[in-house]
């Protein structure tokens, strides 16, 4: 009976885990990154955010509308090396990286057109360590300046 019990305990914590440590990376996105946003920009009221590692790259689709301000802007946990973000047009024109930018971590722009961009983001592997990547949270923020 206690055996099973144990199991039981194990099963749970192995299944919450991954949802609690989103949450934390969730609440890293509204009470750090988001402040990326302010004074200037209104958050769009969506969080992305994700446990990436170090070698690991996610993207997005975003739509964005012509004659708007917007802000993008990424953040990465502390223990994180500079976090990479392109983005991109529907045919795959690199509008922006911040890699040509001293890995700048907000891109403030206007579109001529509506269109649907997609947004790149990867977490470098720093060459200084040996150590076991890092992992921590990434978030990307959207705002837009209210007219």
């Amino acid at each position: 009976m206690k055996r099973i019990l144990y199991l039981f305990i194990v099963a749970t914590l192995l299944v919450s885990l991954p949802v609690l440590i989103q949450a934390q990376c969730k609440g890293f996105a509204k009470n750090i990154c988001k402040l990326e946003l302010s004074p200037d920009y209104t958050h769009d009221g969506n969080y992305h955010a994700a446990i990436l590692t170090e070698g690991e790259e996610a993207e997005l689709y975003k739509t964005f509308y012509s004659g708007q301000d917007y802000r993008i802007a990424i953040c990465g946990s502390d223990n994180m090396s500079d976090v990479e973000f392109r983005v991109l047009d529907a045919k795959k024109t690199v509008l922006y990286t911040n890699r040509d930018n001293d890995f700048n971590r907000i891109w403030d722009f206007k579109l001529e057109s509506s269109q649907q961009l997609k947004i790149f983001v990867r977490v470098p592997v720093n060459p200084d360590t040996s150590a076991e990547p890092q992992q921590g949270c990434v978030a990307i923020m959207f705002g837009f300046k209210a007219k």
